[in-house]
């Protein structure tokens, strides 16, 4: 296994490669991003990681930003290279789900995605 100096990097991409996701186009759109980045000579500064299941198997295929702590949905591979190309996202601007806001992870206003259901049931 390899282990990469992830020294200078400015965000790290978490990208689901869960069942529900690979259904989805995940490998590809996995693959879109990785080129990307090659083409934009973007692989000092971002870094990625495949990972299983996110928890948000309706918003396939997920892709997570850290440190900004941004939770897209990424339902193409076009939507994968544009995240990639701006990494304010702004053009991703209806996929931005979540948000990492005063410590928290909170729902975007802008997003079209559902809520889900709660983690802990009440009572």
């Amino acid at each position: 296994m390899t282990t990469w100096n992830l020294e200078g990097m400015q965000t790290h991409l978490f990208i689901c490669n869960g069942s529900s996701c690979m259904k989805k186009e995940a490998e590809e759109i996995t693959q879109a991003i990785r080129d990307e980045i090659q083409l934009q000579a973007l692989d000092k500064k971002i870094h990625t990681t495949r990972t299983r299941c996110n928890g948000r198997c309706k918003d396939a295929c997920v892709v997570i930003a850290y440190p900004q702590g941004n939770w897209y949905r990424v339902p193409t591979t076009e939507h994968a290279r544009a995240l990639v190309q701006d990494l304010h996202h702004e053009s991703l601007h209806h996929e931005h789900v979540f948000t990492l806001r005063e410590g928290t992870l909170q729902r975007t206003a802008q997003t079209t995605a559902i809520k889900g259901i709660e983690k802990v049931k009440e009572g």
